[in-house]
């Protein structure tokens, strides 16, 4: 028993670590909605992300049959758990960049970074769901082969998911707020992006990139940034009160 609760522990601590760019991925691309869709919108992205993870849960033996090489290029077999990290890890550096993109323009045309009104229109809530389902799909799988690699009991691993999961679901809305109010949070956001973009393209291309060096220098960036703009908000009341003197 306690066992058990020690493996659900733990895989439950790392499904959450692992759905952080699950939750940031999800928040920059619904932040295009309109204000009133967006929070049904990431409650429904994460409840696809809990669904694509349970169904794979039970195929088990499905997901160990996507390690087995399918075609071969230059003497590199190419299984179809390969294909899926390739596609996700380009669709997640295409998509990345353009947000980048649109951001650097905000800011060429003098418009606020936060200011996503014009560019809501252009996005339909349909897209959004079909990007979310894509990288969902990418990210169950990474989720539930780590997942079959902690723990053999599948009841633990389900548990452990729908906690995650939950979890998520509860901070999202908090965790979307805080990048949309936040300019240089969202730029960074988008370079955690870019970052898990070339290392699910690394793992796809067969190149084992060990997750907590990644996850590590997100957390130490986000701790720095962190600093940073605490530094600047004392220094504006600074600022004023010199002013006011």
């Amino acid at each position: 028993m306690l066992e058990n609760l020690t493996s659900l522990f733990t895989l439950t601590a790392m499904e959450i670590v692992l759905g952080i760019d699950n939750i940031i991925f999800i928040a920059i691309i619904v932040s295009r909605l309109p204000a009133e869709i967006q929070n049904k919108v990431r409650i429904t992205g994460l409840a696809l992300a809990l669904i694509f993870r349970i169904l794979l849960l039970f195929s088990i033996s499905w997901i160990m049959g996507l390690n087995e090489p399918l075609f071969a290029v230059l003497q590199r077999g190419f299984s179809g758990r390969d294909l899926v990290l390739l596609g996700g890890g380009l669709f997640l550096l295409v998509k990345a960049t353009l947000e980048l993109h649109h951001k650097v323009n905000l800011l060429e045309e003098g418009a606020p970074i936060t200011t996503d009104d014009h560019l809501a229109k252009k996005e339909s809530t349909k897209s959004v769901y079909l990007q979310i389902i894509l990288l969902d799909l990418v990210f169950s799988l990474d989720s539930v082969i780590t997942a079959v690699g902690m723990v053999k009991e599948i009841w633990i691993m389900v548990v452990a998911v729908i906690i995650a999961i939950v979890i998520m679901m509860v901070a999202a809305k908090s965790i979307s707020a805080f990048v949309d109010k936040n300019p240089t949070i969202k730029i960074l956001a988008l370079s955690f992006l870019i970052l898990i973009g070339v290392m699910l393209v690394a793992e796809g291309m067969g190149m084992h990139v060990p997750k907590g060096y990644i996850y590590f220098a997100m957390a130490f960036s986000l701790a720095v940034e962190m600093l940073n703009m605490r530094y600047q908000k004392k220094r504006r009341k600074l600022k004023k009160v010199t002013s006011h003197a």
